[in-house]
């Protein structure tokens, strides 16, 4: 168990550190570009990737804080981490969302040029790289249960979305210059103002179901089928009175009371509950159980 909660941690770090790096790159290049051929939307583009540094460094310290063994004030461990770096991953690009948005609107009132062509190469790989980015820390989180992997992954999703507008708004504005049709310049900060728009769509589903999964909640029943027939299955459990799974962070904690022959002594009864915890521990993803004994009755 020990060695896959190492290998867990050891991939999703890497992922986060993938993200770090590849966005500083990538912020870096589209930025420059972006100033050097006039494109406003290329340039929002990049603060797009910036912002996904800042998220990938809130995803790693989330990943380092939820490996850490539970303690005297958290006893059941540092799981919520994951889902606190999620949330503010998703505050993060709501804030980016409204910038760009507001940048966007405020160059209406602005003459501007037509962007370069260069612009376009330098989206063209940003969408490339992005898309990578995402199926391959999107499919790793799904992996490792990682929330703040998955938030993180339609982060980059997010971005590829935000170059693929921003490419048919530098492509409207090129092409708007040079067959005389001034108004098709301002595709390129149009752009711009729909990325805003989607960013923030993005933002606030993803913080949205962030905030849920930090609320303590149960799994629903169809989501706990497994663990239910594991408990059952042990000899000696003659019902189950009550099951409840939440979620914390990439594990899950059970409570449950299961219902004992009334008749047996007590030694006997907690060895059976110490066989239900000792089973559904060996459920990948279930970190600790709390069985509690009662006496089985008919009602």
């Amino acid at each position: 168990m020990t060695e896959v909660k190492d290998e867990r941690f050891q991939k999703v770090q890497f992922a986060a550190w993938v993200g770090i790096i590849g966005n500083i790159i990538l912020a870096i290049l589209k930025g420059v570009i972006g100033w050097m051929a006039g494109s406003r939307a290329l340039v929002a583009d990049a603060v797009h990737s910036a912002s996904d540094v800042v998220g990938s460094v809130a995803v790693l310290i989330g990943v380092r804080a939820a490996k850490l063994p539970p303690d005297e004030d958290h006893p059941y461990g540092h799981g919520k981490a994951e889902s606190i770096a999620a949330i503010i991953v998703s505050v993060l690009l709501f804030i980016v969302g409204v910038e760009i948005a507001l940048s966007a609107i405020k160059s209406f009132s602005e003459p501007i040029e037509v962007p370069g062509i260069i612009a376009i190469y330098a989206v063209i790989f940003s969408i490339v790289v992005k898309e990578l980015m995402f199926r391959y820390k999107y499919n790793l989180g799904k992996k490792y249960r990682s929330e703040a992997l998955i938030t993180d992954a339609w982060h980059h999703r997010s971005d590829v979305f935000s170059s693929i507008a921003a490419l048919i708004g530098i492509g409207a504005s090129i092409i708007g210059g040079h067959i005389g049709i001034s108004w098709l310049v301002y595709a390129d900060p149009l752009a711009g103002l729909f990325v805003s728009i989607l960013i923030l769509k993005m933002a606030w589903s993803l913080g949205k179901q962030s905030i849920h999964n930090a609320m303590d909640h149960v799994l629903h029943d169809e989501d706990t089928v497994e663990m239910r027939e594991t408990a059952l299955s042990v000899e000696g459990v003659m019902k189950i009175n009550e099951f409840l799974a939440r979620e914390h962070g990439h594990y899950v904690i059970i409570d449950l009371k299961i219902a004992v022959n009334p008749h047996i002594t007590v030694e006997e009864g907690h060895a059976i509950g110490k066989k239900v915890k000792e089973e559904l521990i060996k459920i990948n993803h279930v970190h600790d159980v709390r069985v509690h004994i009662n006496p089985y009755s008919e009602n």
